[in-house]
């Protein structure tokens, strides 16, 4: 019987994945074909839950027929009608698309075509990924042929399809980095590596996070071009961590077959000529079929050879140009190539970015691609606007401020013109292989550029009459022997140069030739004493060891300077003489001292970022805080202030567009969050004078951390509002009742900005806001009292938690759903609230629907996470209809999760109780006791399950199973259908009846 019974979840297999494949089409499809994002959700939103209906009732159907029950006429008409209504709208959006091939949307989807095209070599991939006997897959084509673009959709797709939890990509180039392939692999799976960690130790660290991660990862390694040890990396393989697969792309086949062991090899070809000619056609235009054009457009994408990379560059580039820029276009892919010293690079890839390059409208635009090309795979916009300005390559352009918006303004023209791309991060850009490798040849020939990263000990220097004639100057290598004691180039402007090893001794004098320098970046460097040019506008210097540094106060026309993460740095008060500076980066320096006066000198910074690096303010001969003021065209603040009693009024000026503030603090204990405005306060006493200073600030903060009793009533008494907050982090507030003592302080105060709340460790906590419209306490009882009153209102929130705190109630009415929150809220957090005896009404639970992820922990009173306000209410139908996971952990009171039957839970994913000794069922309807009426079939999604310590618990789920009294126990667990299971559904079951 055992052989023929099904688990929760895995019930009509073939069916259920039939269902989901077909979804998944619809909404590959509306994503290329929509253009406004509200109306693609929308759809998406009503089709996911019509098809987890039509699963869920088809899941039915088949156990009524394993049971040899009837099935009724009406329930197969309406699957049938389910299934053509889902079939006409994919063919209804096929037409859509064909429609709409070449209208504004081509801007958002440039290689929609093409993606067609690979879409069946993405799902042999994909099924590649679903084999437990493979750990390693890779993709080998030539240079241009889509591998990137292929491996991205497919990552996009197994997360899409909620085949892996998480997936991280490394880009690995030919000259690989360990450092950064480890850094960008950590990035996604919330990993922070630490820059003074050894290689050995970051791999450690790595390998530990990769194999304790219970979902399943995807690891991406683009463009090996040589045996890559994995082990050095710090990436599980094989039987380390099952879960783990490595997805690998390269130029060359054999470093899959003969150098990396993989288990299954899929070839990507360059594209056949008509699938060119339509790739080229949604790229460049309609115009391409004028009768004038077609003949001219039809060479030009011959041109590219069938490889997608130039194709898409170059009509792209001519997109809704008149015939004679084509005519040009195709003569200059006519002439021979320069591709020949550049290992590699297919000539007509070569030619085909250069041909971009050369449309580029501006000079400032290929000059900033150049840079780009200088700066390689996943480089920093932050480097990027210090090199521009350090270079004035931006006309009438000479603020920090400016700078950036120039700088963001010219990243997204290069993307849009497929010659840069997006990155792991907000912060950073990213550059096809082929275009930095175009972008180098270029600047090599018309800039005098030389650029190089070097495996090893380097010591090739360029002959010296090339180096005279260099303008730019990129070199980075593990180690080197000995450094030229100088290095005579005129004409230099640009020079960069980094190492691994932090042992390097910069030779005093080898500047000194370079009169004409203006940007120089050093990194990793041993630098005792070294003169420089005078000429020099940025200087970085960052993890450098540094000795005196009283020469560099000659530098009169410095605007950049930073010293980051440099240790045992002294600043001396001969700093204060560059008064042209504009941006100082000190942050995560070690032992830095900052002499006083340096800091008021600087009258024209605009950004400072100093951090916890410096916290000794007003001590002996150090910087004083009120140094600050002085600074009056400051626009970007990172500072810590650990006495708050030396903060001063009026001390942070109007002018602050970002910053991150500390006081009260020594070091920065929050997680880290992509706010450009935060303030994190710690106040344990009533200081007047920080009022002024701190409210100026409050009316911009966008993320505000809150800790003891006097910071939650000088910040959340403040009159300005909170116009721009979107997360508030309050802990650790013992005295505190009401987070705001006035009524009409919400509709003073509002927070329809406001993201996520974190209120944490206030155990005298009554509610958010006290009902005594004078400002005093309330005579509420606490028992009698909620969390949230009925006049809050959180529009906008999506994260709410709540920690150690001691009310009975959250939500006001618990059988309204009146809370604005409810709408928006997709992770609920419930931990250690000794008091809560309820969680939710039914009522409130069914507002929550877009909630996704919901924890209860540690809550000690609490018997049943949702009640109902009838007992003859009975809970039908789909609940959370966007749950993925549900955790219940140490709830020693928790009976069940709800009252009712034939709950529907169609996304829940991964489902986990433990430690819940008094726990019996998950729904029960109070009319029987001991009935367990759980239908699998109701959880179409769930792939993980987890039940311990649930000592009391004998059935948890049964298909169409009614078990009274006694006779649970006689009982099984699951009804587990091995075949179907074994791969869909992880259990781990302990401390159970069976």
């Amino acid at each position: 019987m055992a052989g023929c019974a099904i688990a929760i979840g895995a019930c009509a297999n073939v069916c259920s994945e039939a269902a989901k494949g077909i979804f998944q089409e619809i909404k590959r499809h509306m994503r290329y074909v929509f253009v406004y994002k509200k109306n693609v959700d929308k759809f998406e939103e009503k089709m996911k839950l019509l098809i987890a209906k039509r699963q869920s009732v088809q899941l039915e159907v088949v156990t009524a027929k394993r049971n040899v029950e009837e099935i009724k006429p009406h329930v197969q008409q309406w699957c049938d009608k389910v299934d053509e209504a889902i079939n006409e709208v994919v063919k209804k959006v096929k037409d859509l698309e064909d429609k709409a091939k070449n209208k504004c949307f081509c801007d958002l989807c440039p290689n929609i075509k093409y993606r067609y095209q690979l879409s069946k070599k993405a799902e042999e991939v994909i099924e590649a990924l679903k084999d437990s006997t493979i750990s390693m897959i890779g993709v080998y084509g030539t240079g241009g042929v889509g591998k990137t673009t292929l491996v991205n959709e497919v990552a996009r797709r197994v997360q899409e399809d909620k085949l892996f939890g998480w997936v991280a990509k490394a880009t690995v180039t030919r000259t690989p980095d360990i450092k950064n392939i480890q850094y960008e692999i950590a990035e996604p799976l919330g990993l922070k590596l630490n820059e003074t960690e050894s290689g050995g130790e970051r791999a450690r660290l790595l390998l530990k996070r990769l194999k304790e991660e219970q979902q399943r990862v995807l690891v991406v390694l683009d463009d090996i071009w040589a045996s890559l040890d994995l082990q050095q990396v710090g990436i599980p393989l094989g039987d380390q961590h099952k879960g783990c697969k490595i997805l690998l792309t390269t130029r060359n086949g054999d470093v899959l077959t003969n150098e990396m062991d993989v288990g299954r090899i899929f070839a990507i070809d360059v594209l056949k000529e008509k699938e060119a000619w339509d790739l080229f056609k949604k790229m460049a235009g309609d115009d391409v079929e004028n009768p004038e054009l077609r003949s001219v457009a039809t060479e030009v994408a011959k041109k590219c050879e069938g490889l997608p990379v130039a194709i898409v560059t170059v009509a792209r580039a001519l997109r809704s140009k008149e015939l004679y820029a084509w005519k040009d276009a195709l003569a200059q892919l006519q002439r021979p190539s320069t591709s020949d010293r550049q290992s590699g690079i297919p000539a007509a890839v070569f030619s085909a970015i250069e041909l971009s390059y050369n449309n580029l409208k501006s000079e400032e635009l290929k000059q900033t691609f150049l840079l780009c090309g200088l700066l390689g795979h996943n480089a920093r916009v932050q480097d990027l606007l210090r090199y521009t300005m350090g270079l004035s390559l931006f006309e009438n352009v000479n603020t920090v401020e400016g700078t950036q918006n120039r700088v963001l303004t010219l990243v997204s023209k290069l993307k849009a013109f497929c010659l840069l791309r997006d990155s792991y991060s907000d912060d950073r850009f990213d550059m096809h292989d082929f275009d930095c490798d175009v972008a180098l040849a270029i600047a090599s020939r018309d800039n005098h550029a030389f650029a190089l990263k070097h495996k090893g000990v380097f010591d090739d220097w360029p002959d010296e009459e090339r180096m005279r004639n260099f303008k730019m100057f990129s070199l980075s290598f593990d180690s080197v022997e000995k450094l030229p004691h100088e290095l005579e180039c005129p004409l230099l402007d640009f020079f960069r140069m980094g190492s691994k090893d932090s042992d390097v001794e910069m030779p005093a004098k080898f500047f000194e030739k370079m009169k004409n320098l203006k940007v120089l970046d050093l990194l990793k460097m041993k630098i005792s004493s070294i003169n420089l040019p005078t000429s020099l506008r940025a200087l970085c210097l960052n993890q450098c060891v540094l000795g005196d540094m009283i020469n560099l106060g000659k530098l009169k026309n410095l605007e950049i300077f930073s010293l980051f993460r440099c240790s045992s740095v002294t600043l001396p008060k001969e700093i204060g003489q560059l008064t042209k500076l504009r941006l100082l980066d000190l942050s995560n320096c070690h032992k830095l001292i900052i002499s006083a006066g340096v800091l008021s000198s600087l009258s024209k910074l605009e950004e400072l970022s100093i951090g916890t690096s410096f916290v000794e303010w007003d001590l002996g001969s150090n910087a004083r805080l009120a140094e600050l003021k002085d600074l009056s065209g400051l626009t970007t603040l990172d500072v810590c202030i650990p006495d708050a009693d030396i903060v001063l009024k009026d001390l942070f000026s109007e002018k602050l567009q970002r910053y991150n503030i500390l006081i009260g603090f020594e070091n920065d204990w929050f997680d880290e969050i992509e706010y450009s405005r935060i303030l994190k306060l710690k106040v344990n006493t009533s200081i007047e004078n920080l009022d002024d200073g701190v409210l100026r600030l409050l009316k911009k903060t966008e993320a505000l951390y809150l800790k003891g009793p006097e910071g939650v009533k000088i910040a959340l008494n403040n009159r300005e509002g909170f116009l721009h907050l979107k997360h508030l982090h309050i802990d650790d507030a013992s005295e505190i009742q009401y987070i705001m003592n006035d009524t009409d302080a919400v509709d003073r105060i509002a927070f329809q900005q406001l993201r996520s709340l974190k209120l944490e460790s206030l155990p005298e906590l009554i509610g958010f806001c006290s009902k005594n419209k004078s400002g005093g306490s309330t005579s509420t009882p606490q028992h009698e009292s909620a969390l949230f009153g009925e006049e809050m209102d959180f529009p906008c929130l999506e994260d709410l938690s709540l920690s150690g705190i001691k009310v009975e109630r959250i939500w006001h009415n618990q059988f309204s759903i009146r809370s604005g929150c409810t709408q928006t809220l997709t992770n609920l957090s419930i931990r250690y609230c000794d008091d809560l005896k309820q969680l939710l009404s039914f009522s409130m639970a069914n507002s929550l629907t877009h909630l996704k992820s919901f924890k209860v922990e540690g809550c000690k009173c609490l018997r049943e996470i949702i009640f109902t306000e009838d007992i003859e209410e009975d809970m039908i139908g789909q609940i959370f209809p966007k749950l993925e996971v549900l955790l219940l952990h140490q709830l020693p009171n928790l009976t069940r999760f709800c009252h009712g039957s034939n709950c529907e839970f169609p996304l829940l994913e991964e489902l986990i109780i433990m430690d819940c000794p008094t726990f019996e069922t998950f729904i029960s309807k109070a009319t029987v006791v001991n009935e367990i009426h759980i239908i699998p079939s109701k959880w179409p999604s769930l792939k993980r399950m987890k039940i311990y310590g649930c000592d009391k618990v004998e059935i948890f789920a049964s298909e169409n199973l009614l078990c009274f009294g006694e006779s649970t126990n006689q009982q099984p667990l699951f009804w587990v259908n091995e075949k179907e299971t074994a791969q869909r559904l992880p259990l781990q079951l302990s401390s159970m009846k069976r």
